[in-house]
């Protein structure tokens, strides 16, 4: 054998050996390696949950105002009625009377639900009390003077809908305080005041005439129908099966599965931008009605058939990560932290009652909550949530919207989240079966 010849030979016995010594088909089951995952692919175990909630709690109850100051001096008010000049709530984050905190007070209700931890509830009810009292006791001739003038006079369906129906759901889980007269007011705004289409359908005039907003189902529906469940009055239902029928007339893609953020009666043509927050507020709206809803009303189907589209729309959208694009269906948008949260929130309540095929979503709502979870830093800060947005007709103002952690439109989503998944797990067995996260049957 020449030089060359043993060369050639040396060089395929090193290559034969290497492979033999090689992950192939023949020496490991590959079926069974271990993926990449950027999000953990995991079942999420109801303590780290827990962890995760505490955390969130732990910050808002340091950063949320949790009394009322003289704003002359910073000395607290003891007294509202015999205050004077004009009052502030002590220093915080985030605004007690925001629609995005009407979420966060009911989440904190459902935490209490699902751990048995009273901490969460007792900080919805100090602060609808602290609410309550400034605006049955506080009296100024300038009401910008009080820190509750929304409160006391709405302008929008977002200075109400949302603090409405956390009031009442706190009044229902045992707030003794009477709550009732900011409730009552609450509800006239929405039934009596709020600009309206000549159908009924809740509306606004900006950004143009005739405007309906998505976001707007949230900001209203769940709030009559909290009313309609604590008063027993049908009209309350009726209105609010109406908005959802309505709006998804008008507003729903049923080809995609998915709701457009805005519609503007006076155009020809309506732009299909399917903002994720929108249609997460959609998706919310119709979970919360089903809950209180009396199954014989006549509109109970049809919402319920509406959300099962919805869902069906949303879930084929989630992104490999478990989070949903700032556009769903645009997979250059960015994921976003507080519409995740929100979907995940709803499809498991879904589940939960009864509404859609726990066996066909329970893996994607999992591995959605994974996602939301890995967004709450070691602060409790909720990160990657979209700020307020607006509405718009272009692709360019929905992709650069900002992120931030003190956007308040993730704490409550998170919480709700949260407390649902464990409310999921505590009644359901689930398996990495052949590696892949599966709900666990019976045969």
């Amino acid at each position: 054998m020449n030089k060359a010849s043993k060369i050639i030979t040396l060089c395929a016995f090193g290559i034969g050996t290497a492979l033999n010594a090689q992950t192939n088909d023949v020496t490991t089951p590959l079926h069974a390696m271990q993926p990449d995952y950027v999000t953990p692919y995991v079942i999420p175990e109801k303590n780290n949950i827990e962890s995760v909630l505490n955390r969130v709690y732990t910050f808002l109850e340091e950063n949320t105002a949790s009394k009322v100051l003289n704003a002359s001096d910073n000395s607290e008010v003891t007294d509202l009625k015999k205050a004077k000049g004009k009052i502030i709530f002590s220093p915080g984050a985030f605004r007690l009377t925001s629609y995005e905190w009407g979420v966060t007070y009911a989440g904190m209700l459902l935490a209490t639900e699902a751990t048995g931890n009273k901490q969460y509830a007792d900080y919805t009810n100090k602060r609808l009390k602290l609410i309550s009292d400034v605006a049955q006791n506080y009296k100024s001739e300038n009401l910008k003077n009080s820190p509750v003038h929304t409160v006391l006079q709405p302008r929008a369906l977002d200075d109400d809908g949302a603090l409405c129906a956390a009031f009442i759901k706190a009044k229902k889980s045992g707030l003794k305080d009477n709550v009732d007269p900011v409730i009552n007011n609450f509800i006239k705004y929405i039934t009596e005041k709020e600009y309206r289409l000549k159908d009924g359908t809740l509306a606004r005039n900006r950004p143009l005439p005739n405007t309906l907003w998505l976001d707007d189902l949230f900001m209203s529906v769940p709030a009559l129908a909290q009313m309609g469940s604590y008063t027993g009055d049908s009209k309350y239902f009726d209105d609010a099966v109406k908005q959802v029928n309505q709006f998804s007339e008008r507003m729903f893609n049923s080809q995609k599965g998915l709701y457009m953020h805005g519609w503007v009666e006076s155009m020809q043509v309506h732009p299909q931008f399917h903002w994720a927050r929108a249609n997460g507020w959609a998706v919310m709206t119709m979970v919360e009605l089903l809950e209180v809803l009396p199954k014989n009303h006549p509109g109970y189907p049809q919402v319920l058939a509406q959300l099962q589209k919805h869902i069906a729309g949303l879930v084929q959208y989630q992104d490999g990560t478990g989070f949903w694009h700032q556009l769903i269906d645009r997979n250059d948008s960015y994921l976003e932290t507080s519409a995740t949260a929100i979907y995940t929130y709803a499809i498991a309540r879904a589940i939960n009652r009864g509404y859609i095929d726990k066996m066909a979503y329970s893996p994607a709502v999992l591995l959605a909550w994974n996602a939301v979870a890995s967004k709450v830093n070691a602060k409790g800060e909720v990160e990657g949530t979209c700020v307020g947005t607006g509405m718009g007709f272009d692709p360019a103002f929905y992709y650069y919207r900002p992120i931030n952690v003190f956007a308040a439109h993730g704490y409550g989503p998170v919480l709700l989240a949260g407390s649902e998944i464990i409310l999921l797990l505590k009644n359901n067995q689930f398996e990495m079966n052949d590696s892949a996260l599966q709900l666990k049957t019976k045969l």
